[in-house]
């Protein structure tokens, strides 16, 4: 029991170690200002630069438009196989993994050199929202389908049916409540993936977050150095959110259910 304990306790020790060791050293490089000069200068003058708020601006809307697409295709099609079409879940499987074989640049090259398109979506923000939800869906349909594969489908889709509930109103008052877990999990790794995703929005010509911070490191070690710890409190800032969030709706799921 004891020895146990022992590697129990060292395991986590160097998993610490491993974790926060480097973190200390970004955030003491943040500081540094020259000689034994430590402060908050880098920040300061991060968030002076020109281009800083456009870049985050940027990659929050193409976040959001991400998240929103990514959920609209992967949410019906969970549900749906996990439902009525078991037998096409090899080949959703196989599908959804086609990202991760295929790299970012030859993806990008292929957007970019056999799609063309309206003014208002060729050009813009949106169109780096498609190469992202490319991206995005074997993490989000994996996500969902693990999340799905727990509940009883086909006895809550008949229950609410049964007292006339639409296909939408299923999706979203029965089975998006009972797989929160699942779609916030999906919600946060889009976060992650669209906050250090470099390749295709620098080969687009976009100045998203990341390709800002490669902008940053050329001429600015420290700056660089704290975008890239301001990225990832950014990024625990989320989880932490949406953790309460979880947390929040259980509780009042909860309280309503003994209320009843």
């Amino acid at each position: 029991m004891r020895a146990g304990k022992f590697l129990s306790g060292a395991a986590l020790s160097l998993f610490a170690l491993y974790f926060f060791v480097p973190l200390g050293s970004l955030f003491a490089n943040s500081l540094w200002a020259g000689g034994d000069v430590y402060n908050f200068s880098a920040y300061s003058e991060v968030l002076r630069e020109r281009g800083f708020t456009d870049a985050l601006m940027l990659t929050g809307q193409v976040a959001a438009e991400t998240i929103i697409l990514t959920l609209a295709i992967t949410f019906p099609a969970a549900y749906w196989v996990n439902l009525r079409s078991a037998h096409l879940r090899p080949l959703l499987s196989a599908l959804s993994v086609v990202a991760f074989i295929i790299p970012p640049i030859v993806l990008v090259s292929g957007i970019s050199a056999f799609y063309t398109g309206p003014e208002w979506f060729v050009g813009t923000p949106h169109y780096l929202v498609a190469a992202y939800t490319v991206l995005a869906i074997p993490y989000t349909y994996r996500a969902l389908d693990n999340g799905m594969r727990s509940l009883n489908l086909q006895t809550l889709s008949e229950a609410a049916q049964s007292v006339g509930a639409s296909w939408g109103t299923l999706l979203r008052r029965i089975i998006l409540p009972n797989v929160r877990g699942a779609v916030l999990g999906a919600v946060l790794l889009i976060l992650t993936l669209s906050l250090g995703e470099f390749t295709i929005a620098n080969v687009l010509l976009y100045q998203s977050f990341p390709v800002y911070m490669t902008y940053i490191a050329s001429s600015k070690a420290t700056g660089s150095a704290a975008l890239a710890l301001s990225a990832l409190l950014l990024t625990w800032g989320a989880m932490y959110l949406l953790l309460n969030l979880e947390s929040g709706a259980a509780r009042r799921a909860r309280r309503t259910q003994e209320a009843k």
